[in-house]
């Protein structure tokens, strides 16, 4: 298959964040006396962004916007100090963007993690790979699976919809994907489910990162 670019998740699909941020989110919670959640829990808290995490850690009932506006601020503080303790790329993923730097197609990467860091994570976990576009979740930007934000990433690239690969671990990654118009993969070392990534349409499945330059290599 022929690509022009690749536009990568990257919590789930890069980097493996989920520790960091379940024990950020924990100590706010317990600070608060809010009852806290297991490392299961948090695969399906995040991915909408920073505030609804927050919003869905709370327990029913309790999420206003007044207590959100209160954690919201301290899980940022708190996950400014704390980000990196564990956090790291999933096994191949060096390799991976290695192989792509030298067949030369441009990359990007596009979460619902704050853009601040967003591109935290890209200048100190990924820096080896200068990524053409790191863009996080930014105000007056719907989040995905919105696809807006895509289509401004696929513009600075320079590529047309059906010239990028879209690269996700959930079923928000695949209805961005499939919403923008891109080629959407999901991948299975992620957060997500198999049975999720194809409910919300991935056309390919990725059981390791080499997987990825397999199929551009098709």
């Amino acid at each position: 298959m022929h690509f022009k670019a690749v536009i990568f998740d990257l919590d789930g699909t890069l980097l493996d964040t989920l520790e960091d941020l379940l024990n950020t989110l924990n100590s706010v919670l317990l600070r608060h006396n809010y009852p806290t959640h297991s490392i299961d829990d948090c695969r399906y808290l995040v991915g909408h962004g920073m505030r609804e995490l927050v919003r869905k850690a709370l327990p029913e009932g309790v999420a206003t916007p007044e207590i959100i506006d209160t954690l919201l601020p301290e899980f940022m503080q708190e996950y400014n100090l704390n980000w990196n303790l564990n956090t790291k790329p999933y096994p191949g993923i060096t390799d991976m963007l290695e192989a792509l730097e030298e067949r030369g197609i441009k990359t990007a990467i596009l979460s619902n993690k704050a853009d601040q860091f967003t591109r935290l994570c890209a200048d100190i976990l990924l820096k080896e790979w200068p990524f053409d576009v790191v863009m996080g979740q930014k105000n007056g930007i719907p989040s995905k699976p919105d696809p807006t934000s895509a289509l401004l990433v696929a513009e600075e690239l320079g590529a047309a919809p059906s010239e990028i690969l879209y690269v996700g671990d959930s079923g928000i990654d695949m209805q961005t994907a499939r919403s923008a118009g891109f080629y959407p993969l999901g991948v299975l070392w992620g957060f997500r489910p198999e049975s999720e990534l194809l409910e919300f349409g991935a056309k390919s499945l990725a059981a390791h990162p080499e997987d990825i330059i397999k199929l551009l290599d098709k």
